[in-house]
């Protein structure tokens, strides 16, 4: 088998840099990555895992931003690519809700751009959609599940029911993908991944705010059901781990023989599902012993339990995906969650400046 040129989007954001370290490091292929550098990327991801983004033998990164369509003169740079992982996308919740037309330029208009470019690449191989969990809406709390039901989250083949704006464009994201699929022969797979931690992750994002919380003494919003003793709860996954599902994927190719122009998909879920207020203590204790060994001044975990999907419907408390599919194929995260978090938080606190806005 020849060398793979991935076109990965979103390169320079936190789960696309993780996605090139894991290739380069694991394969021989070739990356190509583009990204526009929006507030969630910077090419100081990419520096920081000693990748030049401008001087790599296996490495080529081209500044683009997929909202706009691409450039006949563009798509002839791109003509080797023979897959492309379309990753790039607005992700925060409360960003939707404020300003849900960013999101639709983004996720919609942007994979209709990638999917464009797609019919324009000769040796294109696959095309793989990144979505999302939250793509069904929410997931009944344990609680909520009848005695005997033995369901433990949404099949790739459920129906989709989608309950913020971004969900709703990570939907409609897929559509288009499907109907390109089927229109134009285009071959797809999607993926979709729940809550994704790791290094590097902006700040704005649950772990390192807890972590920054328990460093500057400030409280920590638990989203939590209207009486406050439920905290939402999720799979966590560490991105290194969604890397090597991909990888895992694209070379067993279980897809193979599947009807043509169809779109299979997988679901890609942590082992472990634990509720937001127990992750918030377990960052907090390590944050602690980690800051004590560092000379570090921290401070016992503030938070307030907040019932957030009465104030602002589209907060759901709980997302779950169902990974037998991927375990049936054979995958398992190499690397478990406790030993995951823990090193995450250890590396976060050796590298303030990425618990900073400053560092992007």
């Amino acid at each position: 088998m020849g060398k793979r040129v991935f076109l990965i989007t979103g390169i320079a954001g936190f789960v696309g840099h993780h996605f090139l370290e894991h290739i380069l490091k694991n394969t021989d292929d070739v990356v190509v990555g583009i990204d526009s550098l929006t507030y969630s990327g910077s090419l100081e991801r990419l520096r920081d895992i000693e990748i030049d983004p401008f001087h790599h033998p296996r490495f080529k990164y081209l500044s683009y931003d997929f909202r706009q369509p691409v450039g006949a003169n563009f798509a002839q740079e791109l003509q080797d690519v023979t897959h492309i992982l379309h990753i790039g996308a607005e992700s925060h919740v409360d960003h939707s809700i404020s300003d849900p037309m960013r999101f639709v330029m983004a996720n919609v208009v942007g994979t209709t751009n990638m999917l464009e470019l797609a019919k324009m690449l000769p040796n294109l191989e696959l095309f793989v959609y990144f979505s999302t969990d939250e793509v069904f809406g929410p997931a009944p709390l344990p609680a909520d599940i009848p005695a005997g039901d033995d369901w433990n989250g949404y099949r790739e083949d459920d129906t989709h029911n989608p309950k913020n704006p971004y969900a709703a464009t990570k939907s409609a994201g897929e559509q288009m993908v499907t109907s390109f699929a089927n229109t134009y022969g285009i071959p797809c797979i999607i993926t979709r991944q729940m809550n994704i931690f790791g290094e590097r992750q902006h700040p704005e994002k649950f772990i390192p705010k807890v972590i920054n919380a328990v460093l500057n003494n400030t409280v920590v919003p638990i989203h939590a059901t209207p009486d406050k003793k439920q905290a939402g709860m999720r799979h966590y996954i560490h991105a290194r781990n969604v890397a090597h599902a991909h990888l895992f994927l694209l070379d067993k190719k279980p897809w193979i023989g599947a009807p043509p122009r169809s779109v299979p998909s997988y679901h890609i879920v942590g082992e472990v599902e634990i509720d937001n207020l127990s992750l918030a203590h377990i960052i907090a204790d390590t944050v602690i012993r980690v800051g004590e060994e560092k000379g570090l001044k921290t401070h016992p975990l503030r938070y307030d339990m907040v019932d957030f999907h009465s104030a602002r419907p589209g907060h759901d408390l709980r997302y779950a995906l169902n990974g037998g599919k991927m375990r049936e194929l054979g995958w398992s995260p190499p690397k478990n969650f406790h030993d995951s978090m823990v090193k995450t938080i250890e590396w976060s606190l050796n590298s303030p400046r990425w618990l900073k806005n400053s560092a992007l």
